[in-house]
């Protein structure tokens, strides 16, 4: 009979009833574990993993566009005041050479080879500066899109979180409400079956199951007829454990001693 006692060689006594209240206790934590289980597996939970990456691997990418674009700008505008500079100095020596002012022929035919120079230069400048402008407004269009997908997964997040935490605050609310009937529960249980209780569900995620039709409801396995008779031998405030899972074993009308 000793391994069908609470402690194992150890009388443990309880009124019968305290003995009953395992079961809604046991029922209470196991809604407890279920709603903990809800909180910790939320599909936003899921769905805010996913969006935090998103947008961390967009927002990298939205980086690397804004800096080409920094670039590209200050390139252009030295591309424009390059520009700028050599027509500003072919305007001068147009001047000159439409004044007049200039009336030796070597230095005349300088100027003229130079003004031809400087039309090469502005062409080749005019070509770079609108191939930066091409390759800015290609970075520029493309940093525009990536910035309005980073605001719409920053938009779905904050949905997301939002969604969470009102989906948190109902299951908190279930479990206070679920840990205060515990309590109430706990109350009329002696303190060493609930420390008894707690040490098995804590090994086996269940500490108390009931015997109903000669069935252990804890491993849901059959007892022998000796253990069956040992039990129904045992005084009514004996503590029992199942022989087979080792669970708190609590007696019902059902039991089919």
């Amino acid at each position: 009979m000793d391994r069908l006692r609470a402690g194992y060689g150890v009388r443990v006594k309880a009124d019968p009833t305290a003995q009953a209240a395992l079961l809604e206790l046991q029922s209470t934590d196991a809604i407890l574990s279920q709603l903990q289980h809800r909180r910790n597996t939320l599909p936003e939970l899921a769905r805010i993993t996913e969006l935090e990456a998103q947008i961390k691997d967009v927002d990298g990418t939205r980086i690397e566009l804004d800096t080409q674009v920094s670039d590209l700008s200050r390139a252009q505008k030295k591309a424009d005041a390059e520009v700028e500079q050599v027509r500003t100095r072919r305007t001068r020596d147009e001047e000159r050479l439409n004044s007049g002012a200039v009336k030796n022929p070597k230095d005349l035919e300088s100027l003229q080879r130079e003004l031809v120079a400087l039309e090469r230069r502005i062409s080749t400048l005019e070509d770079e500066e609108l191939e930066v402008m091409e390759k800015l407004e290609d970075a520029q269009t493309g940093l525009a899109s990536v910035q309005g997908d980073l605001d719409s997964l920053k938009a779905e997040l904050a949905e997301q979180v939002s969604a969470r935490d009102a989906a948190i605050e109902v299951i908190d609310q279930q479990a206070s409400d679920a840990q205060a009937e515990r309590g109430s529960i706990a109350d009329g249980i002696p303190a060493d079956l609930i420390t008894l209780y707690d040490k098995l569900r804590g090994q086996y995620g269940t500490g108390a199951a009931a015997l109903r039709a000669r069935r252990c409801e804890g491993c849901r396995l059959e007892l022998n007829g000796a253990d069956l008779r040992e039990l129904a031998a045992a005084p009514e405030d004996d503590v029992l454990r199942c022989p087979e899972c080792s669970r708190i074993l609590v007696r019902t009308p059902e039991s089919g001693l």
